[in-house]
């Protein structure tokens, strides 16, 4: 087993703690993993950026080299594309299509969202308004991740008991409002 996942969005967004649920579904697995982040100016809605490296052989470096990514995941479509050259022949790109306006030429939404849409594995859904559905938009990382479970490479149970380690001190509705979301993301349909 091995997955090289790119984790890309910005400040508040909630990809770290993407990454923890991913990095806590691995470890409870005894597989191996390494990681590091790009926080950059998140305050501000800069750039977030993780690599997450797991297996189940040791791994030797945290980096994910050009052309090795399986999965990369975001948050915001013009970050994912920022990590193309990242992506391996087979990988897939999992996104928002909701855009982030962070810098003042900010491209056209569209034309971001057909960069992404010409990559032959790519899944663009509305994340934000799943979330809304599920009873809270601060769920909609937790909607992406069920998006991207097909194609992360590690069993859905393993994301799972990570979700419910890691919102374990903000109670069992958290958890479970958490584990609903990771649902709606898995069950939404293109």
């Amino acid at each position: 087993m091995k997955a090289n996942i790119i984790l890309s969005g910005v400040g508040g967004q909630g990809i770290l703690s993407i990454a923890a649920v991913i990095g806590e579904a691995a470890l409870q697995n005894n597989l191996y993993m390494k990681q590091s982040e790009v926080h950059g100016m998140s305050q501000r809605g800069g750039d977030v950026q993780s690599n997450l490296r797991i297996s189940d052989s040791p791994i030797a470096s945290d980096l994910i080299p050009l052309k090795g990514a399986d999965l990369i995941l975001s948050l915001e479509p013009m970050e994912a594309l920022r990590y193309m050259p990242f992506l391996s022949d087979n990988g897939w790109i999992v996104s928002s299509s909701l855009t982030f306006k962070n810098i003042p030429d900010y491209p056209d939404d569209e034309s971001v969202l057909n960069e992404i849409r010409k990559i032959k594995n790519s899944r663009l859904l509305d994340v934000e308004a799943i979330a809304k559905e599920v009873g809270s938009v601060r769920t909609s990382n937790m909607v992406l991740l069920g998006a991207a479970l097909p194609y992360l490479g590690i069993p859905e149970s393993y994301v799972e008991n990570g979700i419910k380690s890691i919102f374990a001190k903000k109670g069992e509705g958290i958890v479970q409002l958490n584990l609903k979301a990771l649902r709606a993301g898995y069950d939404h349909k293109q």
